[in-house]
């Protein structure tokens, strides 16, 4: 009685079975287990994240006076997120904090052309003291 000849595979087709089978495997066990995150609750945790950023900006305008450009610096996010968090979706969550940050900002710009005329003159006398 004749067998069969035995199969033979390369090491490369033999590598791709075993990563397909433990890919599988660990897909699997993210399954049962509930470890992967839906989508909804990603989107819930990032908005949660969000709303929690725009309060510790707002806090931190408030309690220090700082512009937009130091707020942006200091949480290194850009000067259009601060503004947006500020404007847009903080009057949503805390109403009081918004308007608090808004006067802030306000008062901030109302004595933006007083600061660069500042800047400027400091520049100049640093240039000519050199």
């Amino acid at each position: 009685m004749q067998s069969s000849p035995p199969l033979h595979f390369s090491r490369g087709i033999c590598f791709i079975i075993c990563i397909t089978i433990l890919y599988f495997a660990y897909i699997v066990k993210i399954i049962c287990t509930g470890e992967m995150m839906s989508s909804y609750s990603y989107n819930i945790l990032k908005h949660k994240q969000i709303e929690d950023r725009a309060i510790e900006i707002a806090n931190y305008i408030v309690e220090t006076g700082a512009t937009v450009r130091q707020t942006a610096k200091n949480f290194g996010i850009s000067k259009s997120t601060v503004h947006k968090d500020v404007t847009e979706r903080l009057p949503s969550i805390n109403h009081a904090l918004a308007e608090s940050a808004r006067s802030v900002l306000n008062e901030n710009k109302a004595q933006r052309h007083i600061r660069g005329g500042l800047a400027t003159k400091e520049k100049y006398l640093n240039i000519k003291c050199n």
